[in-house]
């Protein structure tokens, strides 16, 4: 027991600070060693190695799709007004797209409407947003919508039984719209060109 009493109550050498950690050449070295801060074969020059694993996204903006960023802006206002529109007006949103009135409760509209919101949301983000994979989850989400709706509608349609004109030309839209956002998906999935 005394020799526990006698080891608490020795002082300890001070701890000793390596000076090859504040030491320029040192740290260039370590950085060589592990391979960062040099330019890799794409160009790019990267400050840690997990920046080097993952992949560096700075270089996008610059090559970013023309018009990209204005189709998800109007993507992301026209989902806005839609949901607020199914949220507020649920049987006039019904009755223009059907050209019949909504003969069930618009509890199922404003759903939908709470549905279109929450898209609208990720399309805000995605408008903001400099990483490349952000984005083509942002259009990936909305084509997957657009397709969703393009079906649902068709397979209403037929069970109604009627084609009205309004019906006709949100299946065309959302056709269109289809073909944009995939466009502009296969777009940022491709690998850049080396110059």
């Amino acid at each position: 027991m005394c020799q526990v009493c006698d080891m608490a109550s020795k002082p300890h050498a001070p701890l000793m600070k390596k000076h090859s950690q504040t030491d320029l050449i040192s740290r260039l070295k370590s950085r060589k060693i592990l391979g960062v801060g040099g330019e890799d074969d794409d160009g790019e020059v990267h400050r840690s190695k997990i920046s080097q694993m993952l992949g560096n996204e700075t270089k996008f903006a610059l090559r970013e799709p023309i018009g990209l960023r204005v189709w998800i802006f109007v993507s992301a206002v026209g989902f806005t007004a839609m949901a607020l529109m199914a949220l507020v007006f649920p049987n006039h949103l019904y009755e223009v797209v059907f050209e019949e009135e909504l003969s069930t409760t618009s509890i199922s509209v404003r759903l939908y409407g709470g549905a279109l919101l929450s898209l609208a949301l990720i399309m805000w983000n995605g408008l903001y947003t400099a990483e490349k994979v952000i984005i083509q989850w942002t259009l990936l989400s909305e084509a997957c919508y657009f397709a969703v709706q393009f079906l649902v509608t068709s397979i209403t349609l037929v069970e109604i039984g009627i084609l009205p004109n309004n019906a006709m030309l949100l299946l065309l839209s959302r056709v269109l719209f289809l073909v944009v956002t995939m466009a502009y998906y296969y777009h940022l999935g491709r690998k850049p060109k080396k110059i």
